[in-house]
């Protein structure tokens, strides 16, 4: 049976809202590992620096004659080391109109917008960090920009025939003047990680992170060696095969194997994440801009830097496939 002549029904009606779900679900990634894990700082300039130390190395003649007079040894200088801070931002603009109507997902498209702007400034600055390019100085012409991990590594590396190391704007000192240059593509192998890791130790790093892109992370998980690495397990517990390639147990430690979506693909990053911090010269800050219209701008700025308190507490290996 029909409806009754002249019903008003769903077809006909205008302005019923549409079935669009009250979630906005947002698939760019926001994880920004490396960022998350290391510590916070703040810069007191636009050319921040610190110091860099080691001990001096063990000696075997260090035996001393029965009463002789004490006669100090002659100290090492500490190392300076320094970046620049480089400016993030983002800028959003909404219309009057935009932000009166009734939206599905959220209740003001500007809220919503800074919002999303704030986890791409995130993903923004941790793809930075996990780079190799050098710093810039910058001039009122050219944006500054902060060096990234990479650059900084220098000592524990693993690097393809004919590759080269960053460099040092006071060759020993300073800020990393020269990202790395490229070598010989090769294969990613847990010989190249065992050695970087045992470089990292030797030099009395601690490093625990091991950051790594998608394609290598598989690799990873498939070293021939990973099923044989076991937890010892508490109580009555059994043992847990690592299988799954989480965890990497070494020789010197445990490595985290984490995958960035950031990171390059062809660099495995051995990293102690007690010894770097992003360093903030300006914290994340929400500026009303000015109105010259119908509409509402408002800006999203930091201004940061990447502090690598000890290049030697790190490793990298670099031109892996």
């Amino acid at each position: 049976m029909g409806q009754p002549t002249n019903t008003f029904d769903t077809y006909d009606a205008k302005g019923i809202r549409e079935d669009l779900a009250n979630v906005i679900y947002n698939i760019s990634p926001e994880e920004t590992p490396f960022m998350s894990n290391i510590g916070k700082g703040t810069a007191k300039s636009t050319y921040f620096e610190w110091q860099e130390d080691a001990l001096a190395a063990a000696s075997l003649s260090n035996a001393q004659i029965e009463g002789d007079d004490a006669i100090a040894v002659e100290p090492t200088p500490t190392v300076r080391m320094g970046n620049y801070t480089q400016i993030s931002r983002k800028t959003v603009s909404v219309s009057g109109s935009l932000e009166a109507v009734d939206k599905a997902g959220r209740k003001s498209e500007m809220a919503y917008q800074m919002a999303k702007s704030a986890s791409e400034l995130k993903r923004d600055m941790e793809l930075t960090m996990v780079s190799g390019q050098a710093a810039v100085a910058g001039n009122s012409s050219t944006a500054r920009k902060s060096a990234g991990l990479g650059a900084f590594l220098r000592t524990n590396t693993d690097n393809g025939a004919t590759a080269t190391e960053p460099t040092l704007s006071g060759t020993t000192s300073g800020y990393p003047n020269a990202a790395a240059g490229a070598g010989t593509p090769r294969a990613w192998s847990e010989t190249i990680l065992k050695n970087v890791q045992a470089k990292v130790w030797a030099n009395g790093g601690n490093a625990k992170m091991l950051l790594v892109g998608s394609t290598l992370k598989q690799k990873a998980s498939a070293f021939p060696g990973i099923a044989a690495q076991r937890y010892n397990a508490s109580g009555a517990k059994q043992s847990t095969i690592v299988g799954a390639a989480d965890i990497y147990v070494t020789d010197f430690g445990n490595l985290e194997i984490v995958p960035s979506r950031f990171i390059a693909a062809d660099v495995a990053y051995h990293i102690d994440t007690s010894m770097a911090s992003v360093c903030f010269l300006r914290p994340f800050e929400k500026i009303n801009l000015a109105k010259t219209g119908d509409a509402d701008r408002m800006l999203l700025v930091t201004e940061w830097g990447l502090k690598v308190h000890n290049e030697k507490a790190h490793g990298v290996a670099r031109d892996l496939t």
